[in-house]
């Protein structure tokens, strides 16, 4: 078996991280995978370095001639995004592939054509039921599976990392600054922790369209000494050995990726029930709070800094899941299993 690989975004970010995983993954099931991407990108660098064949462009023109003259080698075709999708899915009259779509974000599609792109995709993976039944609702489409994201354990515990303020619990978040997330839910909610206890700061990673928005709620809220913003950060994953507890409170979210990481890293989490985030703490994996609830977010950190005994059955049932479930290995026989789909 052949697969072709297709993920051209210009930056190094959780779908990137994804398309390598499963790179991976099918490399150690036998698979011969090779990779189309944009030139000079972190996917580029980071495949080559890990001894993928890479096919690197400069234009989507390049990844349009090379589907039509190169596709047909390749038994399958699978498209880590929705721009590179459709380039996919309209050469097809000429590499003749089945064409695999994994998508990870949860936004409504909008338009005719791309009706009609999902409906020429050969099998559509989403990695949660809340991104399927946006799909579903979008498309009409009832045979969509469910795959959700790859955990790799220690890749980044032993890198060092810079913190603002030592000697204190250290809360955070990898969340961006936008509507759909609720950063003003997280600070009405630190702000209540902060008038408890003092003995926290609170790490905010994450760039967005909000941002000075947030930076004057911060200052109006007198939060500046204990919420602290720290930006987009590209390689997150050696923060999570500082963390004491991990916090989301998006209003919708398709997964939660994150989460896992904190999973892994046996990280207590608080977060809102949005889309995947229940389904990833759903049995006692972390404390689920409404959206929207800033008093209910707060008492669950504080909860997790108080009692810990439920910070180790959260932790451990959360560890215990994510080790198994969002395993390499696991995600890739997920995978195997769909594409073998296609050939009964």
């Amino acid at each position: 078996m052949k697969i072709l690989e297709l993920n051209f975004e210009k930056s190094w970010r959780g779908g990137e991280r994804q398309t390598l995983y499963n790179m991976q993954g099918f490399r150690n099931a036998g698979i011969n995978t090779e990779l189309v991407c944009r030139s000079g990108s972190p996917m580029q660098l980071k495949a080559g370095t890990d001894g993928f064949t890479v096919h690197a462009f400069n234009s989507v023109l390049g990844v349009i001639f090379f589907l039509i003259s190169k596709g047909k080698k390749f038994d399958y075709i699978h498209a880590q995004t929705s721009h590179i999708l459709t380039y996919c899915v309209f050469t097809k009259i000429f590499h003749g592939k089945k064409v695999i779509f994994t998508r990870r974000v949860n936004f409504k599609p909008k338009g005719f054509f791309t009706k009609i792109k999902y409906h020429f995709t050969d099998i559509i993976i989403t990695i949660s039921n809340e991104i399927k039944n946006t799909l579903t609702n979008f498309c009409g489409r009832t045979d969509i599976e469910v795959i959700s994201d790859i955990v790799v354990e220690g890749n980044e515990k032993n890198k060092t990392f810079h913190l603002p303020v030592l000697n204190k619990l250290i809360v955070g978040t990898t969340s961006a600054l936008t509507a759909e997330k609720d950063p003003f839910t997280m600070i009405d909610a630190v702000k209540k922790l902060y008038a408890k206890r003092n003995d926290f700061v609170f790490l905010h990673f994450g760039e967005g369209e909000m941002k000075e928005q947030v930076i004057k709620k911060i200052e109006e809220e007198t939060l500046q000494q204990v919420y602290f913003l720290m930006g987009f950060t590209e390689n997150i994953s050696g923060f999570f050995k500082y963390c004491n507890v991990f916090v989301m409170t998006s209003i919708q979210e398709g997964l939660g990726s994150s989460v896992l990481d904190a999973f892994i890293n046996k990280v207590p989490v608080v977060s809102t029930n949005a889309g995947g985030l229940k389904e990833l703490l759903a049995n006692e994996r972390g404390i689920l709070c409404n959206t929207g609830d800033s008093n209910a977010v707060a008492d669950g950190i504080h909860t997790f800094f108080t009692d810990e005994q439920k910070r180790e059955k959260c932790t451990n049932n959360a560890y215990s899941y994510v080790t198994y479930y969002h395993s390499m290995n696991h995600i890739t026989q997920q995978y195997i299993a769909v594409i073998k789909k296609l050939t009964s």
